[in-house]
Order: structure tokens, then sequence, then C-alpha cells
């Protein structure tokens, strides 16, 4: 513990940001693995019509991971300042608070789902032809919500404390269940789309399983006792607070997919439902190490936040934003000049595969611009400022791209329509800089750099990192 205290407070921000963020990184591609080989192995074994019930189900999905996130992001920031604080007791408690919440509002929305399924299913776009597979999907996926949220929630937990590695670990093992079980339950047994939700359900299962042996293993910094599972509602509000914003961009993202969906069904066809599910995946995927690096940042900017370091939290903001940028722009020349083979690798349809390449590389445009977005969010939320992380992560969706997906497609139809994504990546970018800059300069008007760097842990003096500055 003391070990890992020292290191956020006082190691060289570049070295943490690496160690924070590769494992991170590594996690998050295998983790998109869940996504990826779900669309691929179903294509090849359901059809094109399964596919589109992917790209359907995909934003009612992302309601249930959504709330996962929230308390896990909202949790996080509360725990990492607070041991950047010397707060040891209330991170325990914070957490204990957490999990409890997280089961209970998971088992709430997946009642819920099952309810109100074949609604929210035409809502977001499924029609006849889509219908029946979307249901057979979502109908098993629906039933490792639990584990699903509490694993997401708590993995956003154990990288706060700085142990990305574990974090790691657990994603993997849930991907490699995955993508093992996946081929065996489609193909094997014939199940179709719904193999592909068996298989889903039981890595969900494995990830929350390996979460639970960590907490209860002493390896965590974090003790968590029984008296700390009984919920402090007392700081609900700010987990949620912080959380937010993450939790109204994914939600946000969710219901932007009913009239992005509609507009598709109204200028184009079931086809191009299908290609904008291929799209947000293979994107998601090699957004992958970005997300990671997001992730790497948050326990170094909260901890030297709440230890009034804020040398070390405008250092770690420059350093992400330069990584990133150069990590989306990888990206870009990949999708951009690999289109071909990686909507092929998605896909045995040569129509979908003909017609979704310009359509990829119009989506993409922008993307060299997006890695700094997603840092901005972070940073705010590592900062435990909700309101400007929340306004930065709706601004692409509902400022900008809402009003776009409407006027542009009168004029130019479904092309309009795809142009709409980069224009919005674009203008959503700019806000994000100059509002992360602002902030950036003004941090002193809260915090005063502490004197000294933060007393190191010794042999003679284990106890120095818990000391009052």
């Amino acid at each position: 513990m003391h070990e890992r205290m020292n290191e956020l407070g006082n190691a060289s921000i570049r070295t943490l940001l690496i160690k924070y963020s590769a494992p991170a990184m590594v996690a998050m591609f295998v983790n998109s693995m869940y996504n990826l080989v779900d669309t691929i192995f179903v294509s090849y074994g359901a059809g094109t019509m399964a596919l589109a019930a992917l790209a359907v189900s995909w934003p009612i999905q992302m309601i249930v991971v959504a709330m996962g996130m929230a308390v896990g992001i909202g949790t996080a920031s509360v725990v990492s300042r607070s041991l950047g604080a010397r707060d040891v007791d209330r991170a325990n408690r914070v957490a204990g608070t957490s999990f409890v919440t997280i089961g209970v509002l998971a088992l709430i929305v997946t009642g819920l789902a099952y309810i109100f399924m074949r609604p929210l299913l035409s809502l977001f776009g499924a029609t006849e032809n889509i219908m029946p597979f979307a249901v057979d999907y979502l109908s098993i996926v629906f039933i490792g919500n639990f584990f699903m949220c509490s694993a997401i929630s708590a993995n956003n937990i154990i990288r706060s404390e700085g142990a990305a590695r574990i974090a790691m670990i657990g994603m993997i093992i849930g991907a490699v269940t995955n993508t093992v079980l996946d081929p065996i339950f489609i193909f094997g047994f014939d199940m179709g789309i719904k193999g592909a939700a068996v298989a889903t359900v039981i890595a969900n299962i494995a990830t929350f399983g390996f979460i639970c042996w960590y907490f209860t293993s002493g390896r965590s910094m974090l003790k968590i006792h029984r008296r700390d599972l009984i919920p402090d509602f007392s700081e609900l509000p700010e987990v949620f607070k912080i959380g937010s914003a993450s939790f109204f961009s994914m939600i946000v993202g969710s219901v932007m997919a009913i009239p992005i969906n509609g507009l598709i069904i109204k200028y184009g066809a079931d086809i191009h439902l299908a290609i904008m599910g291929v799209g947000n995946r293979a994107m998601m995927f090699f957004f992958m190490p970005i997300y990671g690096l997001t992730q790497g940042l948050q326990p170094i900017i909260g901890f030297n936040y709440g230890a009034k370091n804020l040398d070390r939290v405008r250092e770690t903001v420059k350093t992400a934003a330069s990584y990133s940028t150069i990590l989306s722009s990888l990206a870009f020349m990949v999708l951009m000049f690999g289109t071909w083979p990686v909507m092929r690798l998605f896909s045995p349809d040569l129509e979908l595969v003909a017609e979704g390449v310009p359509i990829m590389r119009t989506l993409i445009i922008c993307m060299p611009f997006v890695g700094f977005q997603m840092v901005g969010g972070a940073f705010f939320q590592a900062l435990g400022q909700a309101a400007p992380a929340f306004v930065l992560t709706i601004s692409r969706q509902v400022l900008v791209l809402l009003p776009l997906i409407y006027i542009l497609p009168q004029t130019y139809g479904i092309g309009g329509l795809w142009a709409s994504f980069p224009i919005a990546d674009f203008v959503s970018t700019a806000i994000t800089i100059v509002w992360v800059l602002y902030a950036v300069k003004t941090l002193e008007k809260n915090y005063k750099p502490l004197p000294s760097p933060m007393p190191v842990a010794t042999e003679d003096d284990p106890d120095a990192v818990t000391a009052n500055s």
C-alpha cells in the first residue's frame, strides 16, 4: 500500500502513465473482443440480419453498461482522492457502498428490461426481419446483467487504487472465455445468435468471480469489512454526480441510436443498420488504447489533486494529450488505409463490405482529433468536477450531432447522415480543448501546490506517507 501511494505521488508522470495505461490498454483491447468476436461469429454463423440485430441491441446493452460505468467511475474518483488525502476509511466505505448499490440497480434494471424488451427494440429500430434475432440475443444476455455491471464498476475501483494489472487480468479472463465459447455455442451446438449470448453471460460470470477473489484475498489497498457493505447514502450523491458524465454520455449515445437508426431506415435500408453496427464496433476496438490511457491517467490525477500536487496534475494532462493524439492518429491511418480488410473481417456479405467501405472512411475523417476529447472528459472526472465533464460528454451527441443528422440528410440524403459524425467530432473536440486549457490555468484558484514532494515511506519510517502534509 505504502509503495503504491509513494509511486502515485512521486514517480515520473511518463513512467506512471505507461505503467498504469499499458495494462488498461491491453485489458480494453482484450475486453473489446467481447463485441468483436460476437460480431464476427454472429455474422458468419447467423447472417446479416443477425448482425443488424446486434446493432439494434447494442444501445440497449449500453444503458446497462452505463450504470456500471457511472457508479464505478464516480466511486473511483472519490476513492483515489481519498487515498491521496490519506483518508483510507472513507475509501473503504465508499467502495463498499458502491458494491451494494450497483448490485441492486442491476437487478432492478434487468427486471424492467425483460418487461419492455420488444417495445425497446422497436424503438431502437428493430424491423420485422430483425426482431426475432434481437429478442433471442437480449433475452439471454440480460441474465448476466448483475455480473457484468458489478464487474465493470469494481474494475474502475481497482484501477483507482493503482492495481491496473489486476483490472487487466479480470477483463482478459472474461474476453478469453467469451472468445473460446463463442464458436462452441454458435457452431458446435448450432445455437446461432443465442450461442453468442450464452458465451457472453458465462464470460461475465468468470470476470465477476475473479474480482470477488481479488477483494477477499487481501491484495487490495482497500480493506472492506462487513460494516462497509452497509450503504452510506450520504456518499452516493458525490458518486452519482461524478459518474453522471459517463452515465449520460452512454445514455445519450444509446438514445441517439433512436433517431440515427430511424433516419438510416428512412434514407437507406436494413443493410445500412448492419454497416453502422460494424462501424461502431470497429471504431470502438481501435479506440481501446485511448480508453486505456484515460483509465490510466485518472488515478494519477485524482491522487495528486487530492494531495494538492498540481504540478503533477498539469504534467499528466499534457503528457496524456500528446499520447492520445498519437494513438488516435495511428487508429485513423489503420482504418483509412485498411478499410476493406477490416470490413471483410466482420462480414462475408460482399454487398455489405462494398457499401460499408466509403461509409467507414467518412465516419473516421476526424478521428485524429478525438483522442484529446476523451482525455478532457477523464480529466474533469478525475478532479471530481461533474458539470464540465457532463457538458463535454454530451456536447458531441446532443449539441452538435443531433441537429446535423436532421439537417444534412434533407439535402444530401444518407451521405449527409454519415457526414454528420466527423463534423460533430471536430466541433466537440474544439470545445474540449478550450475548456481544458482554461481549467488547467485556473487550478491554483482552488489549491496551492505542496511546498515539497509527498513524504516517502522508508523502512525506518513506514508510515511517512500517511503523515499530514
